[in-house]
């Protein structure tokens, strides 16, 4: 099976971006989360992806 980068629809709290990203990379969603919310570029860098990613 292929890997690909994709909005989740089970691991989400807003847009399951975070929760997609995590299960790409294969690490925690929490921590994909954390790195969001400190990097300075991270809510815009959200909404962009929420837009443009593809949903589960």
């Amino acid at each position: 099976m292929e890997k690909r980068l994709h909005r989740s629809k089970t691991d989400k709290w807003i847009a399951g971006v975070c929760g997609g990203i995590a299960e790409y990379l294969g690490i925690s969603s929490a921590l994909v989360r954390i790195l969001v919310v400190i990097s300075g570029i991270g809510i815009v860098a959200y909404l962009i992806a929420a837009l443009i990613m593809p949903e589960e």
